[in-house]
């Protein structure tokens, strides 16, 4: 086997939750080292953002169909726009005297290990010279980290379409890590899911398109972002880039393209110096293991050429649908469901059609490769479906692969009714309200909604065609879903909350799972939230 390979697989296994034990941790909150959840470059000059009215534009349900809105021009107010949809502040939340900021994108524990940067040429009203911008989302506004050449700018934009910029995200595993330890680089790579999704959403408000840019090594991404300097604050892990344009109007998809040349940018300087976020560290050598595993070399080929099938998707017409930036900004984590209230089987069926690569998708079209990841779904409260154990195909090609992997009891039936575009599947009738609970850290919130998932994905597979760098990229598929689950429920009246901690191997026991062929890697759950009336909510912005 490959190093590389066996340094993630010996992560991932000792990663895992288990009944009798979790896997390693800090084991108390050190509120002494608590991170800062705000990374500012001090001294970098700044590109103001303009502040916008979250709502207005298309409908959420409009962000599904091509051409629903026409493309907005590149420009000061427009890459506002997009950063104030995909990672700004959403509220302030305070009980007490505590008070904390909430935002667009998701995270573990709220605790915001993404930071996201812009690469860009000349934007009319916003900047006259190429620039790699560094995006402060408590102030929302734009970092300059370095000043481009025209030269290194059109190296890096000759072969995208017109109009294109670049947003790329970083990951600072101490914030999670001083938390959750080792598990937390899953929930790094989830939350990086989660800010594609945004992404993804944001760019469809704007009639815009994203593709990841997995052409791109570890060690490229770095050095644009200027990364790779040596400084004394806590590290940032490059992740990933994309390309945002403009919808062209010849229409088709491009399922992957890169720069054709990456220029070398290591003598510019780099400018502001990065905050130091913490007076004090643990190092967590098994994260450090993993980064270096997965770390995608210039060798690495992408695995372009999505052949899957695409289906359309149309909305239900009885629903009233708010506009998608109101439910970007209303979005939020459900702390506690209300153990009551079902919702109708339409809206569940539209729900999990949203969760297919359909065509066009304003989060799934900007990946490359087919869908590795299955949604296994304990179904509580659904009107007009029983309760019980199913799950949703998100790959035709791999249902042959999947139904021998599990129990042979499971039936692996069609519900009545289901639409025939919907590959979802029975396996077992019953109440598992609290099998959810039980497997998701004896967590309630799994059982007290409408239905919890549990996000499988496939595994050794993957990883043995492409290599180690892409089990982050399972992850990312997982938090791209959780984002749809998350929007979702907002436009259903009901409320989502992603779950990281859950039980890995007894879930697969659960499913009949044996070997690393299958691998759970995510929950989610969703249903009516309960407000907590002791916390109240201030804006954003003032």
């Amino acid at each position: 086997m490959d190093r590389r390979l066996e340094q993630i697989i010996s992560y991932h296994e000792a990663s895992k939750h288990h009944f009798d034990r979790y896997a390693p941790g800090p084991g108390f909150m050190d509120w002494a080292t608590q991170p800062d959840p705000f990374r500012r470059l001090e001294g970098a000059p700044v590109l103001r953002l303009e502040r916008l009215a979250p709502e207005g534009g298309l409908s959420y349900d409009q962000a599904f169909r091509s051409g629903a809105v026409s493309p907005a021009p590149v420009d000061r107010r427009s890459v506002s726009q997009l950063f104030f949809d995909t990672l700004a502040l959403s509220a302030w939340k305070k009980a007490g005297s505590a008070t904390w900021a909430l935002r667009v994108n998701p995270s573990s524990g709220n605790l915001h290990p993404t930071e996201g940067y812009l690469l860009c040429g000349p934007v009319p009203d916003l900047t006259d010279e190429p620039v790699v911008c560094h995006y402060a989302p408590r102030e929302h506004i734009l970092e300059v980290r370095i000043r481009l050449s025209f030269s290194a700018w059109r190296a890096l934009s000759e072969a995208m379409p017109e109009g294109t910029v670049f947003v790329a995200f970083t990951s600072i595993f101490w914030r999670e890590a001083w938390k959750y330890g080792e598990r937390a680089f899953r929930y790094c790579a989830l939350d990086l899911g989660h800010a594609l999704g945004a992404l993804g959403f944001a760019a469809a408000a704007l009639g815009w398109e994203t593709r990841v840019l997995d052409d791109l090594s570890t060690e490229q991404l770095a050095q644009l972002l200027g990364i790779d300097r040596s400084h004394d604050a806590e590290v940032e892990h490059p992740e990933c880039m994309a390309a945002v344009f403009p919808r062209p109007a010849s229409g088709g998809r491009v399922f992957s393209f890169g720069p054709r040349s990456i220029p070398d940018i290591s003598d510019l300087p780099c400018l502001g110096k990065p905050n130091r976020l913490s007076r004090g560290h643990v190092r967590w050598r098994m994260i450090e293991s993993a980064a270096r595993a997965t770390e995608k070399t210039v060798q690495d080929e992408p695995p372009f050429g999505n052949a899957d099938l695409r289906l359309e998707t149309q909305a239900d017409s009885r629903r009233v649908v708010p506009a998608l930036r109101g439910i970007i900004h209303q979005r939020r984590s459900a702390v506690a469901m209300d153990a009551r209230t079902s919702m109708p089987v339409s809206a569940f069926y539209l729900l999990l059609t949203r969760t297919l690569p359909s065509s066009p998708h304003p989060v799934f079209d900007s990946l490359a490769w087919p869908p590795h990841v299955h949604t296994v779904l304990y179904v509580h409260r659904v009107d007009g479906l029983p309760p019980g154990l199913y799950i949703l195909v998100r790959s035709p090609r791999m249902q042959a692969l999947l139904q021998p992997a599990m129990r042979r009891s499971f039936a692996w039936e069609r519900p009545r009714g289901c639409p025939d575009s919907l590959p979802l599947y029975l396996l077992a009738e019953g109440d598992l309200r609290r099998v959810a609970a039980q497997v998701s850290c004896h967590q309630d919130i799994a059982g007290e909604g409408c239905f919890c998932v549990s996000m499988i994905s496939e595994f050794d597979g993957p990883l043995s065609r492409f290599g180690p760098w892409f089990y982050t990229r399972l992850f990312w598929e997982c938090g791209m879903i959780g984002q749809v689950l998350y929007l979702e429920a907002e436009a259903a009246g009901l409320r989502g909350t992603g779950i990281g901690c859950f039980f890995d191997n007894p879930v697969h026991e659960l499913l009949g799972l044996e070997g690393r062929a299958f691998q759970d890697l995510y929950h989610f759950t969703v249903g009516a939230f309960v407000e907590d009336r002791r916390i109240s909510t201030l804006p954003a912005y003032p």
